[in-house]
């Protein structure tokens, strides 16, 4: 059978893509369904078509797989947040695990290396701690939610619809956070769909509202407000941030930034507290960590724990090591590992996460931390030390090749790489497999419902011959 664009075809779904769709084979041909799972059999439509595989959106359900449940969101198929919330929990984990071995073995060549199962969230509902919802100069709404020859309604805040950079679904509430983060969103869209400045339009790129950016401190119970704007118009804001105060006790800090340039990011050139320090207190383990607008934060606060406690399993310290944490951010595994070993160095070229580190370090009243700012590539050759245990938490772009050759001429006894992109990780365990064994592999889930998976390797240098 010959697939081509705009075909309907009947499938049967045999397995999971890494990128969270189902997929299924006609004579060997390789089909994408956005929306299927192993064991599903469907209607589908191709939508694309290219030399060695082909996508498709479902049209209908022919045969349900017994891993289907019924979704809790009723945006869950529409917007960007969840791909998996169709799913059973306890198969999202098989798939995230088969998707490292897949990727090991046909990347990296590693066939024989042990992937524990995945850690599970203890929450799987409610566990983010930071949302971003982007603002739209047209709300786009569920298809059932439509009138027909209705006119585009007011502007829109909510969540991208995949694959496309200026559609927003107009949404009320996200599962994935703390309910009171969804009171908050209702408000805020309620108090500016009332007021004149317009919502900003990433086709024209003209308004005013970008992107509500909300964190939690499940620690705290406090709230962060971060209203992203083109420009700086404090006075329209105040009232805003008082309002938001009033109506919630538990908000803590209301801050502005502004963003004048094209990117769709939410972060600002410059910052504006309007209520508030300015940040928030959370806890991982028994450290304390201040959470700033624009720092990075483990998104969700108790798999983090997880992620942390494997990180220290693997590099199993004794008290009096040395360990150097390259990619540190702020500081985060440094802190959690500081009661374990003798000296613990970060590397961060990001001025303002290091400034969080040395903050944190004194929030703890830990004194055998210390963090340089810089590049890695300049940074290790002028290093005057020989660690004992190598942290590696790179980017989801993995490590550049000259930071590699680098790692491998210091030639550290013990390594553990976390990694939030596991096909990256491969490529980079290809190369260092020449010179380290790698023990095993642990997945930790920390954001069930999509096809996300953190996984944290160990390795030992491999003794001369």
């Amino acid at each position: 059978m010959k697939i081509r664009k705009r075909d309907i075809a009947e499938l049967w779904i045999d397995r999971m893509a890494s990128t969270g769709h189902g997929v299924a084979r006609v004579d060997g041909f390789v089909i994408f369904v956005r929306g299927a799972i192993p064991g599903d059999r469907v209607m589908a439509r191709i939508v694309r078509r290219k030399r060695d595989y082909a996508s498709a959106d479902l049209l209908e359900l022919i045969d349900p797989s017994p891993d289907r449940v019924r979704p809790r969101c009723r945006y869950s198929g529409y917007c960007g947040g969840c791909q998996w919330q169709h799913v059973k929990y306890e198969r999202q984990l098989e798939y995230k695990r088969e998707h490292i071995r897949d990727v090991m073995s046909r990347i990296g060549s590693l066939h024989k290396v042990p992937v524990h199962e995945v850690i599970p969230s203890r929450d799987i509902f409610g566990y983010r701690n930071k949302m971003e919802f982007s603002f739209s100069d047209r709300q786009w709404r569920l298809p059932m939610e439509y009138v027909k020859g209705e006119k585009p309604g007011d502007p829109g805040l909510g969540l991208h619809v995949p694959g496309t950079f200026y559609k927003v679904i107009d949404i009320n509430a996200c599962l994935l956070q703390h309910d009171t983060g969804n009171q908050i969103l209702r408000d805020v869209k309620g108090i500016i769909a009332k007021g004149r400045l317009p919502a900003y339009s990433l086709r024209t790129h003209k308004g005013f509202w970008r992107f509500l950016v909300l964190r939690y401190s499940a620690k705290s119970n406090e709230w962060m407000v971060n209203l992203v704007t083109s420009e700086d118009r404090r006075e329209a804001l105040s009232d805003l941030a008082q309002n938001l105060s009033k109506r919630f006790a538990n908000i803590k800090t209301v801050i502005n930034n502004v963003n004048t340039k094209k990117a769709a990011i939410a972060l600002g050139e410059r910052e504006i507290i309007l209520t508030g320090a300015g940040y928030l207190h959370d806890k991982v383990g028994p450290f304390d960590f201040r959470v700033s607008a624009n720092s990075f934060f483990q998104t969700n606060t108790t798999a983090a724990e997880n992620l942390f406690n494997k990180v220290a399993d693997y590099a199993d310290l004794q008290g009096s090591e040395t360990v150097l944490d390259l990619y540190c951010g702020t500081g985060t595994i440094p802190i959690f590992l500081s009661d374990r070993a003798g000296e613990l160095i970060g590397i961060e070229i990001s001025e303002s996460a290091v400034l969080d580190a040395n903050v944190n370090c004194e929030i703890n009243n830990i004194g055998n931390c210390r963090f340089i700012q810089g590049d890695i590539r300049e940074v290790i050759p002028n290093l005057n030390l020989k660690p004992d245990v190598l942290i590696l938490d790179p980017p989801r772009a993995g490590i550049h090749k000259d930071i590699l050759t680098g790692i491998m001429e210091m030639n550290v006894k013990r390594v553990v790489y976390v990694s939030c992109n596991p096909a990256t990780m491969a490529r980079d365990m290809v190369r260092m497999s020449e010179n380290y064994e790698i023990r095993e592999i642990q997945p930790v889930d920390m954001f069930p419902h999509t096809h996300h998976i953190e996984a944290v390797a160990k390795m030992m240098l491999r003794l001369p011959a």
